[in-house]
């Protein structure tokens, strides 16, 4: 029997032809891909060469610990290769990256449709980089890449059956596999030294209008992954097989049954059952108590009272659940019976820090609101509660518990509520970042406001949203807020500079060891800060970027990767 990538021997071979032929198998490996694989294990240490995970490691900081680039140097920072991106069944031959391939780059075709949309490659997610090989994803698509040059290794493309093409979050890895979800809601897994399809599984249903874009987070040897909705549909997180894509436990973050927790705050069970709460941004991993820590979104109807008055459990709130089981351990609710559409899914960052004298595990986030949070990461114990935005108008104050209590006034009303922030938020999923150097979170931050109309109290029709309509009013700014863990306040600011006034949120973020923080601006510019004072020091005007940075090594040398739109650009210092 032949063993696989073995060659068959024969007496009659000729020697040399022998040694022409496995040279020829050698180097198709070699330019397909030189990976030997990723151990799950690479993911626990702290982040530095590579890039092998949606944050980057377990903690969600997007800290690295690169220091070839610092404040010192940051103003040499040069562009190494820029690549556009094609999507679609025709994506590889179209080509600007084939000439630098030695040989033509493959399109592997999947799905299970039979429709060749293509819906927008912009860059959005994360970015792999491992053992000197990019893997991005764009909906329906994922690129493998030489981290060397940007040369296109391989495509693949899902032919899907359709639904909502906003995004996709990026991709995950686990030993040789790739994975990631599709527009129409299937897991699928690739091999990654070659693009071909091992398998894919529904992981919710199309024929309900669930959509999906979440990177999925491997851990071990499973694959955690959530759903997206804006319709009413319950949302819930998924773990899957890594090696089989066999389901493992399926966790819901609303209740379902009856005498299930927190159905008390829902009008009645159907209400709960429809109730939204999709996960649909990935999470953070704790290997020491084995706790999976994510984020829920809205619960719909978004803008009515048909759900009942209670807090909606367990809609926008950050959630702790056991990997080897899907219980949940604990759960805390950023926004009780939210009437904005503020998702709370954004992913927390955990920090071992010091609180209050003492060293203590925490998780830390900044929500859609305009609050943000730090809770013992242990117990889900509200630490520290602080209004980020200087603009947010909507709540009172703090309950006991330490939520905003909000003003029915602001929801929405017939005659219009003047409400700061739109339902976009004082910042939305784009990734924040901390520095254990500064101690400081690092958010986007966008501060506008709108006017909440109630136009039809029957959400029938009304695609979730329960008959409201918004209009904006007023965009204040756009910043990056620089927030201290410890108590809350905003250490600095930073506001963009644009011809007019905006209150868009500006991308995600990246962390480094070299004092630095790099983003994007609303404007078309990539931008370097120092991180503890949140003074520009490096900018380059690429177009609107689109994802959150990021920083590994190739031969050595440190890279900053960024996207704008459909275009990759890759910076080094000279």
């Amino acid at each position: 029997m032949m063993v696989p990538g073995q060659l068959p021997t024969s007496k009659s071979q000729h020697p040399k032809r022998t040694l022409a032929i496995v040279a020829i198998v050698m180097a198709s490996v070699t330019l397909v891909g030189q990976q030997s694989g990723l151990d799950p294990g690479r993911i626990l240490k702290p982040l530095s060469d590579a890039w092998p995970s949606y944050s980057g490691d377990y903690t969600g900081r997007r800290y690295s610990a690169l220091r070839q680039i610092n404040q010192s140097n940051v103003k040499n920072l040069s562009l190494v290769w820029t690549v556009r991106l094609n999507g679609g069944p025709n994506g590889a031959g179209a080509g600007a990256t084939a000439p630098y391939a030695p040989r033509a780059p493959r399109t592997i075709l999947g799905g299970v449709g039979n429709n060749d949309f293509v819906g927008g490659t912009s860059v959005k997610g994360s970015i792999l980089a491992v053992d000197d090989v990019l893997y991005v994803t764009a909906p329906d698509n994922v690129w493998a890449l030489d981290a060397t040059d940007g040369h296109l290794l391989w495509q693949f493309f899902w032919r899907t059956k359709g639904g909502t093409h906003i995004g996709n979050r990026g991709a995950a890895m686990w030993r040789n596999y790739l994975y990631f979800v599709t527009p129409d809601c299937y897991f699928v897994s690739l091999d990654a030294r070659t693009g071909e399809e091992r398998w894919h599984k529904e992981l919710a249903s199309f024929n309900q209008q669930y959509f999906c874009t979440s990177a999925p987070t491997v851990v071990e040897n499973q694959v955690i992954v959530g759903t997206g909705n804006d319709l009413d549909s319950p949302g819930y997180l998924m773990s899957f097989d890594a090696d089989t894509g066999d389901a493992r436990w399926k966790f819901f973050s609303v209740p379902m049954n009856p005498g299930d927790p927190g159905l008390e705050t829902w009008k009645d069970l159907d209400a709960a059952r429809n109730g939204g709460g999709h996960p649909w941004m990935p999470g953070s991993f704790d290997p020491e108590t084995r706790l999976y820590i994510f984020g829920t979104g809205n619960p719909t109807p978004a803008y009515t009272d048909t759900r009942g008055a209670g807090d909606n459990l367990f809609t926008n709130s950050v959630v702790a659940v056991n990997i080897d089981t899907g219980k949940m351990a604990w759960y805390y609710q950023t926004n009780p019976h939210d009437n904005h559409d503020w998702d709370s899914a954004q992913t927390p960052i955990l920090v071992d820090g010091e609180f209050n004298g003492k060293p203590r595990k925490l998780v830390v986030t900044a929500a859609r609101n305009g609050y943000y949070f730090t809770l013992d990461r242990l117990t889900g114990e509200r630490l520290v509660t602080a209004k980020f935005s200087e603009t947010v108008n909507w709540a009172s104050g703090l309950n006991g518990r330490g939520q905003p209590v909000r003003i029915p006034a602001k929801d929405h009303h017939v005659g219009g509520a003047l409400v700061s922030s739109n339902n976009g938020g004082a910042t939305n999923w784009p990734p924040q970042a901390y520095s254990p150097d500064t101690g400081l979170v690092y958010v986007p931050l966008a501060e506008n406001y709108a006017m909440y109309y109630l136009t039809e109290l029957d959400p029938r029709g009304a695609m979730g949203l329960g008959g409201k309509d918004e209009v904006g009013v007023s965009g204040i700014g756009s910043y990056i807020a620089a927030i201290d863990y410890k108590t809350g306040k905003t250490v600095w600011r930073h506001k963009f500079a644009t011809a007019t006034p905006t209150g868009r949120g500006s991308p995600g973020l990246l962390t480094t060891a070299g004092r630095l923080l790099f983003g994007g601006d609303v404007s078309g510019n990539f931008v370097a800060f120092d991180a503890a004072k949140g003074t520009p020091l490096w900018h380059a005007r690429i177009g609107q970027v689109s994802n959150a940075p990021q920083t590994y090594l190739v031969d050595g040398r440190q890279h900053v990767l960024v996207a704008a739109g459909d275009v990759l650009y890759a910076f080094a210092l000279y």
